[in-house]
């Protein structure tokens, strides 16, 4: 028989719960009982040839404490009159917390309700939303509200996430509940202090105002005669990109390459430097007005995501040439192919005819399967050969 049983009705409650509705009535006030709750019980045809296994059910949730038994009548030609189950109600909070025994966790959730009510009355919409997730957080809890009271305090503060002092504060406590701290923040804090555009738990600085760390650039001077050392023509050096952007090199040519060891092995070339890439953080070049006075050329693998990066490296630097990512490349270094993961199937406005005729061939898998060639891979050779008549080209 699949009558209901004692965990049966232990299980619905339990479910009341698991999906917060129990505590979240503490803090809007609702009232959710009394509370009929799912009960399967004999037919008629079960009531009658199966009497016995009906008393012995009719028995066990009488048994059961918490809860509260809606009978009515059934009458068997031999037993007589008798009253059946027709329904089972829970009458109250009490009841429900002495099913689930989470009567701790109540008294626990009822002291983060008090103390965000007189701290953050503007919070309680969240906790009403979310109070399991504030009960996982109960140990927390205090210390987020302070970040919160200190960020209405100190609006858009400009300073890195390690100079706000709290008292048992640290930046890795808010670095560690970015996510928590931007749900609750984006209900305390008045709209002027959050800045919109800053969407996710990466840009948790710039959304509400805290330095960032800055963005970093690795780039190689390749023309001795250019040396920002004295002495050392190495010349691998890396700047914020504040810094960078106030660069004042008479170059004329620029060479984004995504490979380390390609920056690395790049060849001497005059009036030029190599930057080491950032795959799709290429927005990190904007403020360096100069590039455009430059001719920029990026060389990026000859896959479809290789070339969505030089379709996005356009959108800062709308003159941008490919280098090595061309049909004669792919086709001499055919026994280098791999297999690109994940391509991408996006449309790229920026690239040009040949460019784009390529992509597509690589997108359709008109070529092979998911065909890529590395930059790596490509023979030095081909590289210099390359360059070589790329600066005859120039003049």
């Amino acid at each position: 028989m699949t009558w209901t049983e004692p965990a049966d009705i232990k299980a619905q409650v339990q479910s009341l719960w698991d999906c917060g509705d129990l505590l979240a009535g503490q803090v809007t006030g609702a009232a959710i009982y009394p509370k009929r709750l799912a009960l399967k019980r004999p037919t008629s045809s079960e009531l009658a040839e199966h009497f016995d296994e009906v008393r012995v059910w009719i028995g066990v949730l009488r048994a059961m404490p918490h809860i509260r038994l809606v009978m009515r009548e059934f009458r068997h030609r031999v037993h007589g009159i008798n009253a059946v189950p027709s329904e089972v109600w829970i009458d109250s909070l009490q009841a429900c917390l002495a099913i689930t025994g989470r009567q701790r966790e109540l008294v626990r959730f009822g002291a983060l309700v008090d103390d965000c009510r007189v701290r953050q009355p503007t919070l309680m919409a969240w906790l009403s939303k979310r109070p399991l997730q504030a009960l996982a957080l109960a140990d927390e809890w205090s210390r987020l509200l302070d970040i919160v009271t200190w960020c209405q305090r100190h609006p858009r503060a400009g300073v890195y996430l390690r100079e706000v002092d709290i008292p048992g504060v640290h930046s890795k406590f808010i670095d560690q509940h970015r996510g928590i701290l931007a749900e609750l923040l984006d209900l305390a804090l008045p709209a002027e202090a959050i800045n919109p555009s800053a969407i996710g738990v990466s840009h948790f600085a710039r959304r509400y105002g805290f330095r960032e760390k800055p963005q970093r650039i690795r780039f190689r001077v390749l023309d001795p005669r250019l040396a920002l050392v004295a002495g050392n023509f190495a010349q691998d050096i890396t700047l914020d990109a504040k810094s960078f952007a106030a660069l004042e090199i008479p170059l004329s040519r620029v060479f984004i390459t995504e490979n380390e060891i390609n920056f690395l092995a790049f060849p001497s070339c005059n009036g030029a430097i190599a930057i080491f890439g950032a795959g799709y953080g290429v927005e990190v070049l904007r403020d360096a007005l100069w590039l455009h006075r430059c001719r920029v050329y990026y060389w990026g693998d000859i896959d479809t995501h290789g070339f969505a990066i030089l379709d996005q490296l356009r959108s800062q630097l709308p003159r941008a040439v490919s280098f090595l990512m061309d049909r004669a490349t792919l086709t001499k270094f055919a026994a280098q192919y791999g297999k690109e993961d994940q391509p991408t199937q996006r449309d790229l406005a920026r690239l040009t005819n040949d460019e784009r005729a390529l992509y597509d061939d690589l997108r359709d898998n008109r070529l092979g399967s998911n065909l890529r060639l590395e930059q790596e891979r490509i023979g030095f050779e081909w590289v210099a050969a390359a360059l070589a008549l790329l600066e005859a080209s120039d003049g």
